[in-house]
């Protein structure tokens, strides 16, 4: 469920030094799919698109083997340009998705039933900004998949992620910072994130995981703490390694993987993610020997 895909525009440094111009796909539901894709799930993508960027993202998403199911904004897409030619990436301009109308609202709503209902797991992103899709959309949604027997992964935050935690998660992956910024926890310390963790989990997520930047993510299964290690490789661009982790978890979980293992592969899947750019990116060649180097054990503070 991706429900406001972006067309992004990005301004790189070709290896003989003149200027690169980068047009793909974006927002973080469609990062999820396309590492989903990737480790070999056949993916269907829920979203609302509309106008000429709109169109160019639909086509740009079904290049990368993934079923698009769509309803009409009756207004652009969301977009936004990036200049990342020193190094690190700057905003340039961005335009927000619009708020969904109410008839574009029902119609995303029994869209994404259907499709996640016909699947053997559903994968859920957050909107854009706050105002694309109200919270309760996602308690709506995560209920009715639970009450269809479809499993629930979501990589959420802020009042979307209390939502869905209301209408039921089999996983809840978030980051530290996430956490943190929500005001769940109030620091980085291992003791203040598992309290929150387990509060998490009383709120409604089977399993609580939880990415930490360079550190080890924390997993909360069934009322153990466990601990990701993955081999040191070094970065090149760190974003999208959370959502490549959610992928791998998803991917695991639809194969019928143990949480271990479906840990372990998320695990891998974020790492390989970050030894290149491009976000939910990856080949499953390296993901799954990543895999074999990655160790989930007890968490020892």
């Amino acid at each position: 469920f991706a429900p406001s895909p972006l067309l992004t525009i990005t301004l790189d440094t070709a290896p003989g030094g003149t200027t690169e111009l980068h047009v793909h796909a974006g927002g973080q539901g469609h990062w999820i799919a396309r590492m989903a894709v990737n480790l070999g799930l056949d993916v269907t993508l829920t979203g609302a698109f509309g106008g000429e960027s709109g169109a160019v993202l639909r086509d740009l998403i079904a290049r990368e083997n993934i079923t698009v199911r769509a309803v009409d904004l009756g207004t652009e897409s969301g977009s936004y340009v990036h200049d990342r030619r020193d190094g690190e990436r700057t905003e340039v301009a961005t335009i927000d998705p619009p708020p969904l109308a109410r008839h574009a609202l029902d119609d995303l709503f029994g869209l994404a039933l259907e499709c996640g209902a016909g699947s053997d797991i559903a994968l859920l992103g957050g909107p854009h900004t706050d105002r694309v899709v109200p919270p309760d959309f996602y308690r709506r949604l995560c209920s009715d998949l639970r009450s269809l027997g479809t499993p629930v992964v979501a990589d959420l935050s802020g009042d979307t992620a209390t939502a869905a935690l209301t209408g039921g998660l089999t996983v809840l992956k978030m980051s530290h910072e996430d956490l943190i910024e929500d005001g769940r926890a109030d620091s980085e310390d291992p003791d203040a994130l598992i309290e929150a963790m387990r509060s998490l989990h009383e709120e409604g997520a089977q399993t609580v995981v939880l990415s930490r930047a360079a550190e080890p993510a924390l997993a909360l299964v069934d009322g153990t703490v466990l601990e990701v290690l993955t081999p040191p490789l070094e970065q090149t661009d760190h974003h999208g390694a959370g959502d490549s982790m959610s992928a791998g978890i998803a991917t695991a979980l639809a194969h019928g993987a143990s949480m271990e293992d479906a840990l372990r592969l998320g695990g891998a899947a974020g790492t390989a993610n970050v030894t290149r750019r491009g976000l939910g990116t990856g080949q499953r060649g390296l993901v799954d020997t990543v895999a074999r180097s990655v160790e989930v054990r007890p968490f020892r503070p």
